[in-house]
């Protein structure tokens, strides 16, 4: 991933349960913000998501788009933009640590690029909001389940 933003929470949480909420894309509308659509397109062998179609609206991203999944147990998930139409690059990880009382502590990573002329310091705003907005969201998700 080139020039990414990147921020961590702690959940409190064991791992499992919080990629277990980072798996369940039909719900994302219920607690990420700017999501309104979130559609599993295809899946994995064992039933992980591997495309997701997206419609968000976080300004100053507002898109339509189709990410593309890699699964690593309960511990990363990493994905690229396999479609979009504002956006050209959207490639993300989740990385979770157990940190050994219950819980968790997730770093979520983000680089993004826009069909638009925008300068790089819009770019990683953008993303920073989009983490920020992501990280708090899943933390109150997870903790209220």
């Amino acid at each position: 991933m080139a020039e990414q933003t990147s921020s961590s929470i702690v959940v409190d949480a064991p791992p499992s349960d919080v990629m277990a909420v980072i798996a369940d894309f039909p719900a994302y509308p219920e607690w990420a913000k700017g999501v309104n659509v979130a559609e599993v397109t295809s899946e994995t062998a064992d039933g992980r998501a591997e495309q997701v179609y997206f419609e968000l609206d976080v300004p100053p991203i507002k898109d339509q788009y189709t990410l593309a999944y890699v699964w690593h147990g309960d511990d990363e998930v990493t994905w690229t933009l396999a479609e979009g139409k504002m956006l050209k690059a959207l490639d993300g990880v989740y990385s979770l640590r157990d940190l050994g009382n219950g819980s968790t502590e997730v770093t979520y990573r983000l680089a993004l690029d826009v069909n638009i002329p925008l300068i790089g310091m819009l770019k990683r705003k953008g993303e920073k909001i989009l983490i920020d907005t992501a990280l708090k969201g899943l933390k109150r998700r997870v903790e209220s389940l």
